[in-house]
């Protein structure tokens, strides 16, 4: 008789471990990933039009470099808490740290021409194609 007990209580114990973990609602929340920039180019006969959207970022912590036909954009979305006395955060979903996009162009760009603005979570750039010198023939002697 002990050993029938033994194994009833194992069965139970077992039953309500198993009753418990399929009961329970499970949540998972996975962690935010880095934001991305998310960038639009298009292209004319003169040069490229490029529409960045960079959220919440000053001007004056947006980064743009070109190199050749190389675009590099960078920005720091800086964390400025507003979080009262008495008050406890319970949900911060929002992404702090830098942003970075490169991609590369079809033709070189004259810096000289370049233009930037930035409204509204925007960023705009117009970038000028460089002149492209035909090839020269040349004749031998």
């Amino acid at each position: 008789m002990a050993n029938v007990a033994r194994f009833n209580t194992l069965d139970t114990a077992l039953d309500e471990l198993m009753r418990g973990f399929f009961v329970r609602p499970m949540t998972y929340e996975p962690a935010a990933a880095p934001a991305q920039l998310r960038v639009d180019v298009s292209e004319n006969e003169s040069g490229y039009a490029v529409r960045a959207e960079i959220p919440g970022v000053r001007k004056e912590d947006i980064n743009v470099a070109i190199d050749g036909n190389q675009v590099e954009i960078s920005a720091e979305v800086k964390n400025e808490k507003e979080v009262k006395e008495g008050e406890k955060v319970l949900r911060s979903e929002r992404y702090f740290g830098k942003v970075y996009r490169a991609f590369a162009l079809g033709q070189d760009i004259d810096e000289a021409q370049t233009q930037a603005r930035y409204t509204d979570g925007i960023l705009e750039l117009k970038l000028a194609k460089k002149a492209t010198s035909a090839a020269k023939r040349i004749t031998i002697q």
